[in-house]
């Protein structure tokens, strides 16, 4: 009877401890935000978007858009909230009438309510014909806000695919390519005088798949162990243990080569697919379950770079979409399915009915009804939502390739010259 008695409480502990663990895994997943893409015709309505993001207790998400439905939906939901000026919208915003109506229409009916918190305007642009109009669609956007009394609650900026790059290796040679480095010069000369953010969308995976030979699956997944695994800048003197940071650190060397010691460097864009074609090395269940589970457990950690102590990351993406166009892989680096249930185990948790639901959304204000059409939301709702399940990301050891990879590499990356700027979205794959 003492031992039945004894193995209960033993039991009952372990039992406290797992819950335990897992509830603070969740409760630290503020520190992390989530790019909210909508190409799909099956996703989540952005109400129980919101339910979703609540029950992960993640606060920050990025859209694409100023989707009216998705504002509204957010309002008093207490998320973080970026919006973007659509590509194609650039040369309009560089007249400071046209935008002083685009945030009088699109950002100020839904504030306070909707915690609007920075305007991207456009998305990875990298050609002739629309750089040219960024810095003024920026200029004429930050005034628009100044005028409405706006400024200082919200920040303007532009996330750059790393195909901006020239040199990423070492970090400390990092430096923008000879083409883009004048408009660089002149957003970063906006960044530092409005204290706005410079955003870089990495990944990690493009650089692997290109690299396979040279770079090392552990490196990308970070699930390198101990200081011998990595690589060591030669200049600095500073260790890596995973290529992200590595690219990370490489964009702030690039920013400070052109004189701007005062901006802060953010991950706009960061995630690994689940799926892809027979050439698209490393995209997998496993390897994307690994690298979003331990690039999660390490923004809890608020573990940062070594030069970026708190790094702003947001994980490309929320949901699989159907309708993006190129390679299987675009369709697949959601961590959720359309329907709101987990794509694979890293640490979150899926949609329910059940979950505590937003404010209603009659308490948010109602769209301007002369605002512009913005891109709807096509969405379904799960006829039967599935009950969430508290569970832990997997451990490192169960990293895969897909049926076409060669064996895993050594966990330790040689210390040999690399080019990083390879991991980049081919031109099909550019804008969200």
């Amino acid at each position: 009877m003492f031992s039945m008695a004894k193995c209960t409480r033993i039991n009952a502990v372990a039992f406290l401890l797992l819950l335990c663990s897992q509830m603070c895994l969740l409760q630290g997943v503020s520190a992390l935000g989530i790019d909210y893409g909508q190409l799909g015709d099956n996703l989540l309505p952005p109400q129980q978007v919101v339910n979703l993001l609540r029950s992960n207790n993640i606060t920050k998400a990025r859209i694409f858009d100023t989707n009216p439905r998705i504002l509204t939906a957010f309002a008093k939901s207490d998320i973080e909230l970026i919006v973007s000026v659509e590509n194609e919208m650039l040369s309009q915003l560089s007249n400071s009438q046209a935008a002083l109506q685009w945030v009088n229409t699109r950002i100020k009916p839904y504030l306070p309510a909707t915690k609007i918190t920075d305007i991207m305007v456009g998305n990875e642009l990298d050609a002739a014909d629309l750089l040219p109009s960024l810095v003024p669609a920026m200029s004429s956007s930050q005034k628009s806000l100044s005028q409405l009394g706006l400024d200082s609650h919200i920040k303007v900026s532009s996330p750059f695919s790393y195909g901006v790059m020239e040199e990423s290796y070492p970090p400390s040679a990092g430096s923008f390519r000879s083409d883009v480095s004048d408009v660089m010069s002149q957003v970063l000369q906006f960044l530092s005088t409005t204290k706005a953010p410079f955003w870089i969308n990495a990944y990690p995976h493009f650089a692997y798949k290109g690299n396979s030979k040279e770079i090392s699956l552990d490196y990308v997944l970070f699930s390198n162990d101990g200081l011998s695994a990595g690589v060591t800048d030669p200049s600095s003197n500073l260790h890596y243990d995973n290529l992200l940071y590595a690219q990370v650190h490489a964009v702030i060397y690039a920013v400070k080569a052109l004189g701007f010691d005062d901006i802060e460097v953010k991950v706009g864009e960061t995630g690994w697919p689940s799926k892809g074609d027979d050439d698209e090395l490393g995209a997998s269940l496993e390897n994307a379950a690994l690298y979003n589970g331990n690039l999660l457990k390490r923004q809890l950690a608020k573990e940062g770079t070594p030069l970026k102590p708190n790094l702003d990351v947001y994980i490309f993406a929320l949901f699989n979409e159907n309708k993006k166009a190129g390679p299987t892989s675009e369709r697949n680096f959601g961590m959720f399915q359309p329907n709101g249930t987990v794509a694979y185990n890293a640490g979150l948790t899926g949609y329910s009915s059940s979950t505590t639901s937003a404010p209603n959304s009659t308490d948010a204000p109602t769209p301007n009804p002369s605002e512009p059409p913005s891109s709807p939301t096509t969405s379904t709702e799960p006829s039967s939502p599935p009950t969430p399940t508290l569970s832990e990301p997997p451990t490192s050891d169960a990293k895969s390739t897909n049926a076409l990879s060669p064996p895993t590499p050594s966990p330790s990356l040689p210390e040999i010259p690399l080019t990083y700027s390879s991991g980049v979205k081919t031109a099909a794959t550019m804008g969200r």
